[in-house]
């Protein structure tokens, strides 16, 4: 009986691998696919960026924390700077280098590999640069020099650092071929796009207004190649708020926008408005207040200590709007842009129009975005301690206070035009481990990995310390 079992086992093999060239075939899901578009891996890229830059996650992005907008209640530690102990500084750096750059990176080969007609495969790849262009200046506002040429390269475990300034000039020339190569009249990335929509035309607008950001980025270091590069984007930037770069999330995680995730989903009550942001908005009578927080008591607005303890039921949490799990995520605004035609315009930069119609422009534009009204707005801009003729201070004074409100919701943003203006005027808590932040010092893990390469990067740099400043940063 063992006999003829060992038999009819043998058969079965026979007969059972007969049908099939080798074992191999047997490893073959046939639910799974084999081959990815290029353009889900720009949808993939997209989704990170947004989520990167708009998080509230203290082990992530603690950029509204930097500029004040935000303090804590239960923890203090990353109000008073404490980068190290979360390794924020390693999660922010993969967030933007594996998730967005990989990503992109990866679209890229695929989509040339593609049978793709010719313009549109031509679109597809210049939307991918702008997106890669927007992450890699990121990277260097926060870090400053960082592996660059031989990043993301396998068989490069140790890439070696580029200077932050010869990157940015990289980044210029990238994204004038990316603009040079968009044609409107042609398909681009379709749905997977959740930006735009594979509206080309948008794009476009979208690389310009890149552009006019990173030519006043560096306008304090080169502004011959800020004027240059501004008067060139000027006349292809946002003109209204149905340009803004928005990511589209959605109402179920794990695709909501993440300020769901951690001011209700999380049912946790970690963040309170900080009051030398509060105390500006109330000050100024700001017509944003309601849609950037809720009220403490019934009119009043509150801020708690910043970077002290506050009890959460005291004071004026997040608004209720930033609670919408499908609120857009913001990468460029139109009154960002406005701000820094408005800054232009001041630096004798031929981009048409005056300062005042630019900056008025801006701050009705972030009204608007809040859910206010031209009334409301034009109410608020006829004031004297916000009107652009009598409001206190110099240019930068002035658009740098507005700024500062008008971008709430991008808080990366935020921090690099805080550094880059030097206004407000914002003072560091009494319990801080160092002063406010100017970069991200290098991960610990590149230190153990790469650490030659890392700690001749933080020596060029002039120290691998938060107080180090990023080139374009002069005052």
């Amino acid at each position: 009986m063992k006999r003829a079992f060992y038999l009819l086992s043998s058969l079965m093999l026979v007969f059972t691998t007969s049908c099939v060239d080798s074992l191999e075939e047997y490893n073959v899901d046939a639910k799974r696919a084999t081959v990815v578009p290029g353009v889900t891996l720009v949808t993939t890229a997209e989704r990170a960026i947004a989520r990167t830059v708009t998080s509230t996650n203290v082990n992530l992005n603690p950029f509204r924390f930097y500029v004040q907008y935000w303090t804590e209640t239960t923890y203090t530690d990353e109000t008073n700077y404490d980068i190290q102990t979360r390794q924020i500084n390693n999660a922010f750096w993969n967030a933007l280098y594996l998730n967005s750059l990989g990503n992109l990176n990866e679209a890229r080969r695929v989509i040339t590999s593609e049978a793709t007609a010719d313009k549109v495969k031509a679109n597809q790849l210049a939307c991918v640069e702008i997106l890669s262009v927007y992450t890699w200046k990121t990277l260097v506002d926060t870090y400053g020099n960082v592996p660059y040429t031989e990043a993301l390269d396998f068989t490069k475990p140790q890439p070696a650092y580029d200077d932050a300034k010869t990157i940015y000039a990289s980044l210029f020339t990238r994204l004038d071929a990316a603009l040079a190569s968009l044609d409107p009249t042609a398909a681009g990335l379709g749905s997977a796009d959740v930006i735009y929509r594979g509206d080309i035309a948008k794009w476009r607008k979208f690389g310009n207004s890149l552009k006019l950001r990173m030519a006043l980025t560096i306008a304090d270091d080169d502004v011959a190649k800020a004027r240059t590069a501004a008067v060139q984007a000027a006349p292809g930037v946002f003109t209204s708020n149905a340009d803004n770069a928005e990511f589209a999330f959605l109402s179920s995680v794990p695709n909501t926008n993440p300020l769901y995730e951690d001011l209700v989903n999380s049912g946790r009550q970690d963040f309170v408005g900080a009051s030398p942001f509060i105390d500006v908005l109330n000050t100024l009578q700001d017509p944003r207040r309601s849609y950037y927080f809720k009220e403490a008591a019934p009119g009043r607005f509150i801020g708690g200590v910043y970077g002290a303890l506050n009890d959460y039921d005291d004071f004026s949490a997040p608004g209720a709007a930033l609670e919408d799990p499908t609120l857009p995520g913001v990468l460029l605004s139109y009154s960002e842009v406005e701000f820094l035609l408005a800054e232009s315009v001041e630096r004798g930069f031929a981009v048409g129009g005056t300062a005042a119609s630019h900056y008025n422009a801006a701050v009705t534009a972030s009204i608007l975005h809040a859910g206010g009204t031209q009334a409301a707005a034009a109410t608020y801009l006829a004031r004297p301690t916000v009107a652009y003729a009598t409001a206190t201070g110099t240019y930068k004074q002035k658009i740098g206070v507005q700024k500062w409100i008008a971008l709430y919701d991008q808080p990366v943003v935020a921090w690099t035009e805080w550094r880059r203006l030097d206004s407000p005027s914002l003072v560091k808590p009494a319990n801080a481990l160092s002063d406010i932040p100017k970069r991200f010092t290098y991960p610990t893990p590149e230190l153990n990995q790469n650490g030659a390469n890392a700690k001749s990067a933080g020596s060029a740099i002039g120290g691998d310390v938060v107080t180090t400043k990023i080139f374009w940063d002069k005052f």
